[in-house]
């Protein structure tokens, strides 16, 4: 079984890659509707090139800075799922996509705390 930073950094490298090529299915998947909003894909691939940058910091990385790497995947992790949160109150995101993207946002950032306490 993969250890969490590695389970992580995997995910970050699927879900970003796939974000980045094709955002519109990324963000179909997550409940947005990128025909509506076209710029959508913009910041889709803004995400996308963000979580590999993070999974390859995380794993290219030992010591201190590899700490900072999982510090900074988890406050944008954390982050993510606040700002999910806050499209689901104010009705920007539907209440399935607030779900979808803030838990996935939260299950990320546990697993970055988890990589980050457990010395990964």
């Amino acid at each position: 079984m993969p250890t969490p930073g590695t389970l992580l950094s995997a995910l970050r490298v699927a879900v970003g890659a796939g974000a980045w090529a094709t955002p519109n299915l990324a963000g179909k998947a997550f409940g947005l509707d990128p025909d509506a909003n076209p710029q959508a894909a913009y910041l889709a691939r803004l995400f996308g090139v963000r979580d590999v940058a993070l999974a390859t910091f995380a794993q290219a990385t030992t010591g201190d800075a590899r700490k900072l790497a999982w510090q900074l995947g988890i406050a944008c992790d954390a982050l993510d799922g606040v700002a999910a949160i806050l499209g689901g109150r104010n009705g920007t995101l539907s209440t399935r996509t607030a779900v979808l993207a803030g838990g996935t946002g939260f299950i990320a950032a546990g697993l970055g705390v988890a990589a980050l306490v457990g010395g990964e």
